[in-house]
Order: structure tokens, then C-alpha cells, then sequence
């Protein structure tokens, strides 16, 4: 999840963070490090943390993904565990920005002893927590935090994802819409993602045969845009994708009320992951009536919706649940091929296990498939993953969502990027 859908903003850091990496990574040593005796491979039972928001403005989300990491725990001890042992969880509350629970949730988790991380949602905690996680040597794995700035930190070797950056939606709408071949105009807020996704539709517009007919940026002050939407409607484009956040939230109705009176809303108009919203108390009926909009991530399957609600009968949701199961496979799978439950041998095994190798869709697969070849592929409950250098899941997968006549979506279908 975005800064944008906890209403945040993100902190620098990533130099400071890529400078303390070089002594750090999985992968790497200092110079002086050549002569130090290998350090034994620990066998210790494998102990996974999680920091997802119990509290907070995103505490709607923290359930289906604890429940996520605990369906992965119920089925990897039931397949026998990690090199012998059972993989113990420790749940803890990420909260929000405006808190320090997630440093004091980090401080608790390591008197613990916690060998990997799994969360937070939140892309401003995962980057503000990252710099005490590197100097610990346990490797962060987020399912929901997309933010293309993390992609720098995760060229560490100690950041991982399992959901796609925002940056890759302008591809994937590029191919989507109008099968690549639509005159799309672009309305969006002016903000790293605004610009990040231009790039990304630009370019996936060009490869694909479409073409970028109107370009209109907008800041946060911007109140009248009359103008913008004026430009739009002359271009006469055959799709608008809209761009903002859930900070913009005046913004959001404007600019989606007036389009709708142009003629460029319903099946038209397209949302994106920052600003898809339940917008059923905040727009008249109807508005948003045949609109579409893309969200990171997939909706799993009738069978693993089960698996989570057998492990907690109250859940509401499902989002990131099935990111937040991978996410807990994965850094199990690491530790069984390393024959390692340390942090840094999980975090130097975690892009190995995760692309290139015999395809597995399970942890008890994985293991069948370790008893006679040690190159493994898992390929999860929420699709292929394959880390790529920088730590990102590829290929990029998103669901696309239909709004009704209230104004709320559902999911409609899938689409890939990359």
C-alpha cells in the first residue's frame, strides 16, 4: 500500500540507507572480511515477525494480512516445518505515521529474536523502519507497500515485495485499455507517483500502437479545473486515466463530477490504485456508474479465501492476504535451501527460490521438489513473483474493478505488466 492510502508522506533516507547497505548486504562483505572463519549456518527454529496495522488509519487492512502470514505458518508446520522445527509467528501492530508503535513493535520483535519481517502496508513505515532492519540483518518483506521509491532500498538485498510498485500501473493501463490502441488523455497530481505512472503509460502507449492525446497536471492547492478538463474534452480521447491520492480527496470529486458531465466518466474514466475508493457517501449515485480502476495485487481463489477464514471465521476482507501468504512461504523456502534460519541467509536465498528454478505452487511441493534438484520457483497464491534485482515481484499483477450505480467496485478481471 501506498503513502497515498494511509494519507502520508515519505521521509528521505534511501542514500543514507544504500551507504550502510555496502557492509551490510546478504551478498557482499567488507574488505577485511575474506579471512573471517564462515559463520555457522544457524538451525534454530525459524521465527517470523510481522508489523501490520492494528491501530491507525489502515487498521482495516492488518487482519487479512496477519491471517495471510498464519495460514502460511499452519501450512508449512503441518508439511513439517523448516529444517525439522516448526516455524514460530509473532504478530505485532505496525500503527500508522503519526505514531511511533512500529519502532517500539521492532524493538519487541527482535528481544525475540524474529529472523524475518513480513509487513508493514504502509510504504513511509516500511521506509522509515528499513534502516533498523538492514543494520539487524532481517530482511523486509511488504505485501502491500508500492511505492517506486522502496525499489532503491530494495537493491540492498535486504527489501523484498510481493505486490507491484505503483509506477507499473501506466503500463498496464496502456495495454489494457482499448487493447493498447486508445487515445488516452491523462489527468494527474503532480507528485512523484503522478509522474512515475506518466512514464510508465508513455512509454506502454508506444510500444503498444495507442497514443497520449492530452497530458494535464494538477498540485494539491488546485481548486478550479474547468480549464483542465475543457482540454481534455477537446482532445476527445477515448479513455481518461485519473491520477491522484486520497489526500486530493476535493479534488477527487471534482474532477470525477465534471468529467462525468463532459461525457468522459463511466466506462471512460479510469481510476487508479491511489485514488479507487468506496466513493458510495462521497458522490451523488450513479457517478461513477460503469467507471473502471486498477488496484496492485490479485484476488485469490474461493479455496484460499477458505484457508483464511478457517484460520480466523471474522475476517471482512481478503486484501493482501494472499501477498502476505507468499510473502511467509518465501522467506520459509529460503531458510530450507540456505539450511540456514538466519536473516541474512534467508534474505541472500529469497530472489533464488522465488524465479528461475522447477516450478512449485505449494511449501509441501517445494519440499518434494528439494529431495532431488535445489533450484526451486515458487509460484504462489497470488501468482508468479520472481524478485527481481531490486526486489520488486515480476511480472506486475492487478485486478481490474467495475463500479456500479452506488459508486462502489468489484473486481471485474486481471491484468499483467511487464
Amino acid at each position: 500500500m501506498s503513502s497515498a492510502r494511509v494519507v502520508v508522506a515519505l521521509a528521505t533516507g534511501a542514500l543514507v540507507v544504500l551507504a550502510l547497505a555496502a557492509c551490510t548486504s546478504p551478498g557482499g562483505s567488507s574488505a577485511s572480511s575474506s579471512s573471517a572463519p564462515k559463520p555457522t549456518a544457524s538451525t534454530s527454529p525459524l521465527k517470523i515477525g510481522t508489523v501490520f496495522p492494528v491501530t491507525g488509519t489502515a487498521s482495516y487492512l492488518g487482519p487479512a494480512q496477519s491471517d495471510g502470514v498464519d495460514a502460511a505458518v499452519k501450512d508449512i508446520n503441518a508439511a513439517g516445518g523448516v529444517l525439522g522445527s516448526p516455524v514460530q509467528v509473532f504478530h505485532d501492530d505496525s500503527g500508522d505515521v503519526s505514531t511511533t508503535t512500529i519502532e517500539s513493535s521492532f524493538a519487541d520483535l527482535t528481544t525475540k529474536g524474529v529472523d524475518a519481517l513480513i509487513g508493514p502496508s504502509s510504504s513511509a513505515l516500511a521506509e522509515r523502519l528499513f534502516p533498523k532492519t538492514l543494520a539487524a540483518h532481517i530482511p523486509l518483506i511488504t505485501p502491500a507497500a508500492t511505492s517506486v521509491r522502496l525499489t532503491a532500498l530494495g537493491k540492498t538485498g535486504y527489501l523484498f515485495r510481493t505486490v507491484p510498485t505503483e509506477a507499473d500501473q501506466g503500463e498496464v493501463l496502456a495495454s489494457t485499455i482499448g487493447g493498447g490502441t486508445a487515445k488516452i488523455a491523462l489527468i494527474y497530481l503532480n507528485d512523484e507517483t503522478g509522474e512515475d505512472i506518466l512514464g510508465t503509460l508513455t512509454s506502454g502507449l508506444k510500444a503498444s500502437g495507442g497514443r497520449l492525446v492530452s497530458t494535464q497536471p494538477f498540485t494539491a492547492t488546485t481548486t478550479d479545473f474547468t480549464g483542465i478538463v475543457a482540454a481534455v474534452t477537446k482532445a476527445a480521447p477515448d479513455a481518461v486515466v485519473f491520477v491522484s491520492n486520497f489526500s486530493t480527496m476535493d479534488q477527487n470529486k471534482a474532477v470525477i463530477t465534471q468529467l462525468d458531465a463532459a461525457g468522459l466518466g463511466g466506462a471512460k474514466l479510469w481510476l487508479t490504485s491511489e485514488n479507487m475508493a468506496d466513493y458510495s457517501q462521497a458522490l451523488p449515485a450513479g457517478a461513477l456508474n460503469g467507471a473502471n480502476g486498477i488496484l496492485e495485487g490479485v484476488s485469490a481463489s474461493a479455496d484460499f479465501d477458505a484457508k483464511v477464514k478457517a484460520v480466523d471465521p471474522n475476517v471482512s476482507n481478503y486484501l493482501y492476504a494472499a501477498e502476505s501468504y507468499d510473502a511467509t512461504v518465501l522467506a520459509a523456502l529460503a531458510a530450507t535451501v540456505a539450511g540456514d534460519t538466519s536473516g541474512k541467509a534467508i534474505a541472500s536465498h529469497l530472489r533464488s527460490v522465488s524465479e528461475g528454478g522447477i516450478k512449485c505452487t505449494s511449501y509441501a511441493e517445494c519440499l518434494s521438489v528439494l529431495k532431488t534438484n535445489s533450484d526451486i520457483d515458487y509460484d504462489g497464491v497470488s501468482g508468479a513473483i520472481a524478485f527481481d534485482a531490486d526486489g520488486n515481484p515480476n511480472p506486475a499483477q492487478y485486478g481490474v474493478y467495475h463500479y456500479d450505480g452506488q459508486n462502489r467496485f468489484a473486481l471485474a478481471g486481471t491484468a499483467i505488466g511487464r
